[in-house]
């Protein structure tokens, strides 16, 4: 009897090993990333979407775009600067990241450098004691909610300081200033270099390779933006718009920064590129950078083309907003800047797909395993998604109304992939109740597609073409802009 019962717990331990050991190999794993990845900053940036430069300086006193650097600091006194009132603004606008021009071309500082008096140290503002970097951080530290954070520019052409076309001792001076802003004010979530200069600008070498070695020393969780990154890439011009196809992946042995002959490939990106380098697309808000008395901004029109063109193509869309004279932030572009606000929420906080039901070509694994369609419906836009099995030719996902006779109203066509996987989709295709609509290329973070006019259908197909190992689709939205009039 003694030896039945052992038998009996022998059996029953041996089926119970077996269950403990099959269970966890029959839940499906993650499929294999597509590299390059972006890093953990990279990837928070490309999801704040829309952020803010603040064009700001002796260049907002004289009606000008590049200063001489002869200008006189007693020019400089913004009388009723308020930075609070710039974070507030932003705020309401759905900024998360504000980038402040502490110098620009003119060499003017707008902190006391112990390095030149070439500063807000010489000017009349707040009796020579100011400092609008400062000021600039607390408001975004106190006034920001938690959810701004702070970035500055610090141009490397100086048309103001006497060691400039002297490497040696320019770049110690260029790099003693980037240590005062990265040491004395906390943390800075994006630095902006770029090669801007003039045809008679002296001869200069920048020691970028040492810049961004001190940068990533000092502040290791920022984001460097240049044409060459090495974190964040010019998107090649200053009207915010990249290219209908757009990789955030890019070779960057082929960059260099300042140089005009690239232009295209930082546009396009490269889908065969090594390093992960997502393009910022930088646009004013206004004709010019700086304040002028003269100019208005923009239609709110021209605004949401640029929101698509940038946003939409799987970029981030960085529009200036400069202070005026008085120090504030104008109550024209306010005005603006909360309509464009109003306008993208009433486009997209409707997706329509969510009320239809969702059909696949394969799924990876099985119902609840983690990779179904209900994932391209949540609120998670990076780390759930739909995958397809291996091996299959055709990937589609079909949304498609309940009630047939209802049907849904829309001109918009959302599709996210989580990059944090990597940029997967080379080509895909749109249909409409059976009729082709769109005929793209990437999709990367967001793809928006503004239809030529409203659609009144039952069903809308996506099917992937081409992609780089499985395609993975993390959003679907289907939306109506009532502002679009093509």
């Amino acid at each position: 009897m003694a030896k039945f019962w052992y038998l009996v717990c022998m059996i029953t331990f041996l089926e119970l090993s077996k269950l403990a050991i099959s269970r966890p190999e029959q839940v499906p794993t993650p499929p294999l990333p597509v590299l390059p990845l972006p890093t953990f900053s990279q990837l928070k940036w490309q999801q704040r979407e829309l952020i803010m430069f603040l064009h700001f300086g002796v260049n907002t006193f004289t009606d000008s775009e590049w200063g001489t650097g002869k200008e006189n600091p007693s020019i400089f006194n913004p009388v009723g600067l308020d930075t609070k009132q710039w974070v507030t603004v932003a705020a309401e606008a759905g900024i998360s990241l504000m980038i402040l021009t502490a110098k620009h071309h003119d060499g003017f500082c707008l902190w006391p450098s112990k390095y030149t008096d070439h500063s807000v140290i010489s000017s009349p503002w707040r009796n020579g004691h100011g400092d609008v970097v400062q000021e600039f951080i607390d408001a975004v530290k106190t006034h920001g909610g938690g959810g701004i954070d702070a970035g500055l520019y610090l141009s490397p052409w100086d048309r103001h300081d006497k060691r400039y076309g002297h490497d040696l001792q320019y770049n110690e001076y260029y790099l003693a200033q980037l240590q005062e802003l990265l040491t004395k004010y906390g943390s800075v979530k994006e630095i902006w270099f770029d090669g801007a200069k003039g045809k008679e600008a002296r001869n200069m070498s920048y020691y970028f390779s040492d810049w961004f070695a001190m940068v990533r020393e000092l502040q290791s969780s920022i984001n460097i933006f240049s044409d060459a990154g090495p974190d964040v890439r010019w998107v090649g011009n200053e009207k915010g718009s990249a290219g209908n196809t757009s990789w955030s992946t890019i070779n960057s042995t082929l960059l260099s920064i300042g140089n005009p002959s690239i232009l295209d490939y930082l546009n396009t990106g490269d889908p065969k590129g090594t390093n992960w380098l997502p393009a910022e697309c930088d646009v004013s808000i206004r004709e010019g950078w700086f304040w002028h008395k003269s100019q208005s901004p923009k239609k709110l029109s021209q605004l949401l083309d640029i929101y698509y063109n940038s946003v939409g193509r799987n970029c981030v869309m960085l529009l200036n907003v400069p202070p005026n004279s008085t120090g504030l932030i104008s109550e024209s572009d306010i005005h603006r800047l909360k309509e464009f606000r109003t306008a993208i929420d009433t486009i997209f906080s409707t997706n329509l797909a969510e009320k239809c039901t969702v059909k696949v070509s394969s799924q990876r694994g099985g119902k609840g395993d983690g990779f179904g369609p209900e994932n391209v419906l949540d609120n998670d836009h990076v780390w759930t998604y739909w995958s397809p099995k291996e091996n299959k030719n055709e990937h589609w996902i079909e949304i498609k109304v309940p009630n047939a006779e209802e049907g849904m109203k829309f001109n918009v066509v959302r599709i996210q992939e989580p990059i944090g996987l990597g940029q997967r989709i080379i080509k895909h295709e749109i249909y409409v109740d059976g009729k082709k609509v769109v005929q793209g290329t990437t999709v990367g973070y967001k793809r928006l597609h503004r239809l030529k006019k409203v659609l009144h259908c039952r069903a809308v197909r996506i099917i992937v073409k081409e992609s780089k190992g499985l395609p993975l689709i993390s959003s679907i939205g289907l939306h109506l802009d009532p502002y679009w009039k093509p």
